[in-house]
């Protein structure tokens, strides 16, 4: 017959195993696998403790010979359990993990779980584990555009400079045109949110006119300087201008960040530049709008108020604009550009080296 083995404490231990039993905020388990330690060390029988403490005798012996070979790390924490023998192989798994990345399904452009597991003889339920566990995602697609601009790098590194690195004294703006804005109207009334329902609206429209928003962004104070107009030709765009230039100090550079629009390089464009040499240009390279801060505002814009607004009429929808930008520019907040020159660069330069690669196969 194996005797549970006697356990001696010093004065710590014992005030520690003590400070365990009685802690509030220490793990039930180590709470009673102390309690457990303390009474051994009166000399009280295995059995004797299970019905003192409510707990089996083979748990007060297993806890007590713990103790007695480790210590308190012994009862800190659960030896490690070999679990049970997974049903799906590792070959298996990775054989869904090959045809995933390499092959695609009949009939379709990507897997869903149904056909995959169908194709692997697997449940629904399996494949998305696996899925999971290897971070993939058939279903999603993101959009992407590298730019061929020949001056790609001197342009992004003159474009981060003023971002990361504003010319002292000088105002920075991101400009550009949010062009046909859409005054939809729905066909018929939405009904609003509940609990248990999301609000909804109809799916089909009516068009009740547009406008275009002519947007600067000043990239240290978040505010943002803009105003609708009908149409955006060089006419508008250089109307703009007066409006920016009217609201910078006549002793401050200007610094004006917008894309590679026709419009934008207008030869009387540039005769309104001539004449007014504090304002500097940088255009963002070919295939490059993200370069630009002023778009991030023009997401929220259609996100927060266009996207799923109602208007009756283009004045509606001018009135709507004009409250977001006020309301904006009540409590401004610059965006902060964080991506170095150097980074981007390099990763755009492993993504071409990816597109060489493929369109060589």
């Amino acid at each position: 017959m194996k005797l549970a083995p006697a356990i001696e404490l010093t004065e710590k231990e014992r005030e520690i195993l003590k400070a365990l039993s009685r802690g509030k905020k220490v793990s039930v388990r180590l709470a009673e696998r102390s309690a457990i330690v303390l009474l051994a060390a009166e000399g009280k029988e295995n059995i004797t403790i299970a019905a003192q403490l409510k707990v089996t005798r083979q748990k007060v012996a297993r806890w007590r010979d713990r103790y007695a070979e480790q210590g308190l790390k012994g009862i800190e924490k659960d030896a490690p359990r070999c679990g049970r023998i997974p049903k799906i192989s590792a070959a298996r798994k990775a054989q869904v993990i090959q045809r995933t990345l390499q092959q695609k399904p009949a009939a379709a452009t990507h897997w869903s779980r149904s056909t995959m597991a169908a194709l692997c003889e697997m449940s629904d339920s399996t494949i998305g584990r696996i899925w999971k566990a290897h971070g993939l995602k058939p279903h999603l697609s993101r959009t992407f555009k590298l730019s061929k601009d020949k001056h790609f790098a001197e342009k992004l590194e003159a474009i981060v400079g003023l971002y990361l690195n504003p010319p002292e004294h000088a105002l920075v703006f991101s400009c550009d045109e949010k062009s046909q804005i859409q005054a939809l109207d729905r066909t018929q009334p939405g009904l609003p949110i509940k609990k248990g329902r999301a609000a909804t609206m109809t799916h089909d429209y009516q068009r009740n006119g547009t406008t275009s928003l002519f947007a600067a962004l000043n990239i240290a104070t978040g505010e943002v300087i803009g105003t609708c107009m009908k149409k955006h030709r060089h006419q508008e765009w250089i109307r703009f201008l007066n409006l920016v230039r009217q609201s910078a100090p006549g002793d401050r550079q200007v610094h004006v960040i917008c894309d590679n629009y026709a419009t934008h390089k207008h030869a009387k464009v540039q005769v309104w530049q001539k004449r007014n040499p504090r304002f500097h240009f940088h255009f963002t390279p070919t295939s490059a709008s993200w370069l630009n801060m002023v778009e991030r505002f023009f997401r929220d814009l259609t996100t927060n108020r266009i996207r799923r607004g109602v208007f009756h009429s283009e004045a509606d929808l001018i009135a709507a604009i004009e409250e977001y930008l006020e309301v904006h520019n009540a409590n401004p907040k610059p965006l902060i550009w964080t991506a170095r020159a150097d980074d981007i660069l390099e990763k755009v330069k492993r993504g071409r080296a990816k597109l060489d690669k493929l369109r060589s196969v």
